[in-house]
Parts: structure tokens; C-alpha cells; sequence
């Protein structure tokens, strides 16, 4: 469970309707994050429970804060057709406004 500020919204994972983890792809010596395309940052898609998409941006760089930011209905189906991601209910209609 984290807790994330976002535009004066408080969101909490632990109540979140849905989660997605990153896929990562092997480049023969790192797991490299698809979402970033690195191997040291990260990010979850989050569903809340109202119905807003929001990610969790993570980081292994020593230091670093995570942090939480909204992302609308056709940046939440290019992420998740990106990770291979099967699209919820809410999102199947904007496959074809996002993808070719």
C-alpha cells in the first residue's frame, strides 16, 4: 500500500480497482522495463477506485522519491497494449484510436 498527492487528490493503491505491472524485456545482460526503457525506472498502471487511470513511477536510482501522476483513458490502452495487456471493459473501445 503507498499513498500518492495527485493535483489535490489523495490516492491510495491499496484501493485501487485494478493494478498492471510493467513487462521488462532481457537485452542479454538486464531486464529492461518496456514502460521506460530502462532498467533502473519503473512504472504500475493503477484503475481507482472511481474509475481514473493513474501511474506509479518507481526508481532504484538511490535518492529518488516515487511519484504518482493521472493519465487519461488513451495513454492508460497504449500503456497496457504496450506491456501485451489485455484492455479492461472501460478502454476496449479506444484500441483503434490508439493503435494501426
Amino acid at each position: 500500500m503507498a499513498r500518492y498527492r495527485i493535483e489535490g487528490t489523495i490516492v491510495d493503491t491499496s484501493n485501487a480497482s485494478a493494478e498492471w505491472a510493467e513487462e521488462t524485456d532481457w537485452n542479454g545482460n538486464n531486464h529492461i522495463s518496456r514502460a521506460t526503457g530502462s532498467q533502473w525506472e519503473h512504472e504500475t498502471l493503477y484503475r481507482s477506485r472511481r474509475g481514473r487511470y493513474y501511474t506509479v513511477h518507481t526508481s532504484q536510482w538511490q535518492g529518488s522519491t516515487p511519484r504518482a501522476e493521472w493519465v487519461s483513458p488513451e495513454a492508460a490502452t497504449r500503456w497496457l497494449l504496450l506491456m501485451g495487456h489485455d484492455l479492461p471493459e472501460d478502454l476496449a473501445a479506444l484500441e483503434g484510436e490508439v493503435s494501426e
